[in-house]
This record gives structure tokens, sequence and C-alpha cells, in this order.
């Protein structure tokens, strides 16, 4: 077994590798406009509380809107929605880089256009997701939506430094400006995904969104899957304690603290060049809970120790632990979910993947208010160890679930799907 990154589907898919080369180029495009929309808010007004209205603005459209879409997600030619979504976000990025240039609207108007290209993705995002289960099966699956966090990865860990670069050499005009070019590539990454609408059960409407959340209620390997990113995120997320657990350890030093967040994002990279270890096993549930649990014991041991090294290292250690956990728990989620509910769970997946890590964020700093940042982070991972462990003991259709051998002659059958 290859500890490497399956490259198979980008061989084997040219649907995914275009859809694969044009997500990887407009998320790295999205975090320079992402950084740019920060730097220009704090540009302009100096307020860390301006600064923060930034993620409200984002987070609240990313959290109603992706529900909102669950009620037609299943109903609609899901291709045309990416493609209108997708060109919403690339005219978004170029009013953002018109404001940047020309000071009209300013901070509101930059505000109200992040809310709105929040709103884009939110919908659009989920749209995307169905697809990856839609030309690709079994192992290859779960290889896709590795090679698809690997991006991710790449985008977080080479994107804010280029933005960083781009902004001080010319302004954060032309970070907006990049992230519409990439945009671009993404449209001819959807161009040649199916075309057409699903089958689905029921119509469009509040029904629809109701009848998602029964389907994943009574799938228990779907529901055990959220539970358990719930689980880590919710009990034992750790970025809002970093800026704490740095100055409580080691003096408030600005260079260490951004050494966390990199820690974490290397592991990731890592993680995901390695994902042949993960993607190639046949029990991604068992794999997402044991994931799950390194996680939470790792970084409960960062709020132990104060050794530098040793503490990167556990950060290094958790961000893996998470890469395989995302690419584990889509792989069961997708593959259990049949054709007529996949753009409703998917729009569900974005919530959970989108308000755990910040209520999580939240919770840890609630809780560190009262103790410190060692304590806070070192309880959320204990809690996070005994809820992972009670979901493995409830759950068992999730531990046993196992991913589908793929026929040989289906190994290509995404070469020809329609609009390839």
């Amino acid at each position: 077994m290859s500890a490497l990154a399956d490259l198979r589907p980008l061989r084997e898919s040219p649907p995914f590798r275009r859809l694969w080369l044009g997500t990887t180029a407009s998320g790295f495009g999205g975090q320079l406009g992402a950084f740019a929309v920060v730097y220009y808010v704090w540009e302009h007004t100096r307020s860390a509380a301006m600064v923060g209205l930034v993620g409200l603005v984002t987070a609240v459209p990313m959290i109603v809107l992706a529900l909102a879409g669950s009620a037609f997600m299943d109903h609609v030619d899901r291709r045309l929605l990416a493609f209108r979504c997708s060109c919403g976000q690339l005219v978004v990025s170029l009013g953002m880089a018109a404001v940047a240039a020309t000071d009209i609207g300013g901070v509101p108007l930059m505000l109200v256009l992040a809310g709105l290209g929040s709103a884009f993705a939110s919908v659009g995002g989920p749209a995307k997701r169905t697809f990856i289960p839609a030309l690709l099966t079994g192992d290859r699956l779960a290889a896709g939506l590795a090679l698809s966090h690997l991006s991710f990865q790449l985008a977080m860990l080479l994107g804010p430094a280029t933005a960083g670069l781009v902004t001080a050499q010319w302004g954060t005009t032309w970070c907006f400006v990049i992230d519409a070019v990439t945009f671009a590539f993404a449209l001819i990454g959807i161009a040649g995904l199916p075309r057409g609408v699903e089958s689905a059960e029921g119509r469009p409407g509040a029904a629809a969104v109701v009848d998602g959340f029964r389907f994943t209620a009574r799938t228990p390997e779907v529901r055990g899957a959220f539970l358990a990113d719930l689980a880590a995120t919710m009990l034992a997320m750790p970025f809002a304690l970093f800026p704490l657990i740095n100055a409580e350890k080691f003096g408030g030093r600005p260079e260490i603290l951004g050494l966390f967040t990199t820690a974490v994002a290397v592991g990731g990279v890592l993680a995901s060049v390695l994902s042949g270890l993960a993607t190639r096993r046949r029990h991604p549930g068992t794999v997402l809970l044991v994931c799950g649990t390194v996680w939470a014991v790792s970084l409960g041991f960062v709020g132990l120790t104060g050794h530098l090294l040793i503490v990167l290292s556990l950060l290094a250690v958790a961000g893996a632990a998470d890469t395989w956990a995302v690419v584990s728990r889509g792989t069961v989620v997708q593959t259990a979910t049949p054709v007529a509910y996949r753009g409703r769970v998917a729009s569900l997946e974005h919530i959970v993947g989108s308000a755990g890590p910040e209520l999580g964020n939240l919770r840890a700093g609630l809780v560190a208010t009262v103790t410190s940042g060692a304590a806070s982070l070192a309880l959320g991972g204990i809690l996070s160890v005994i809820a992972t462990g009670l979901i493995a003991v409830t759950t068992p259709a999730l531990r046993r679930f196992t991913v589908p051998e793929v026929e040989p002659e289906m190994h290509d059958r995404s070469a020809g799907v329609p609009g390839a």
C-alpha cells in the first residue's frame, strides 16, 4: 500500500482534473482576497473590533444561506448553480478591487461585498462538493477528497504569505484582482462537469430542508461522522487560544505566535502528501474516529507542555490528524448519501465544517477567561476524547462502514460523463 497521495483520480478522470485545477487556483486566490479584506479594514480603521466584524459578516451568510440552499440544492442543475455562484464571486472580487483602488464606499461597502461573497460561496460551495462523488467512486472518491484537501492546505500555507508580499509591493487592489482572475480558472473547471438535474425526493422548499435533516438523523454513519467532527472542533478547537498560550508560555513574542498556525498547516500538507495511508483503507469511519482522538490528545498535551519544539510538533500532529479526519468524514458522508439527498447533505456538511470551528473557538475563549489558555486547551482535549469514545461505542455503523471496491471497468467511467 503506497503512502503517497493517490493520483489516480487526476489521471483517470479529466472532469475531476479540470475541477481540481480550477478549485486549487481559486482557493489560492481566495486566500489573497481574504487577507486583503482584513488588511483593508485594519488599515482604514485601526480597530480590532472592526476586523472582528469581517468574521461576523462572512460567518452569518455562510451558515444561513447554506441551510437555505439545501431547500433547493437537489432540485436544480447544480453545475449551472455552481457556475453562476462562481461568476458572482468573480464580480464581487472585482468590486472589492474597485473599492480598494478608489476608496469609494470605503469600509462599509467592503464589508457588504465580503458578506455577499460569502453568500455566493455558501450556495456554490455545497453544489461543487456534490460533483466529486458523481465523478469518482470507492477508493477513488477518498483519493479525490484527499487531493482536494491537499489543494486547500497548500492555499492556506502559501496564500497569506503571497498576499503579504503582493500587498507590500502593490497594495490590496492587486490581491483582489488576482482573486478575480483565479475564479476564471474555476469557471473552466465547472464547465466540464455533468449537467442536468438529479432525481430528488419530494419538492423544493422547507420540507426539503426537514427531509435532509431526517435523512441525516436516521442514517447512523452520516450522523456519526457529523458528530465526530463536531466533537473535535467544538470541544478542542485551538486557534482562538494561540495568542493567550503564546503569552502564557513564550512571552507573547509575535514571531512565535506565527509558528503555531504554520505548524498546523505543515502537518496538514504532509498528511495530504501521505494521504495514501488513509485513503486506501476500507474503513474510513474508523480512521475518522482514530484521527479525531489523535487531534484531541495532541492539543490536550499542548496545554500541558511549555517546550516550544514539543508544542510545534504536537500542533503538526494535530494538523495531520485533522486532514485525514476531514477526508475520512467526506468519504463516509458522500459514499453513504444517495444522489437524491446529496445536495442537502452537502449543505449540512458545509455548515458542520464552518460552524463547528467557530463555536469551538468561542468555547475555548470563554473557558480560558475563567481558567487559563493552557487549562482550556487541556480540558477541551479531554472532553473531545470522551465524546469521540462515546460516538465510537454508540455508533457501530460508523466504525464498520466499508468503502465498496471499484470494479476495473468503472475506473474510467467519469471520462465520458456528459459535458466532459
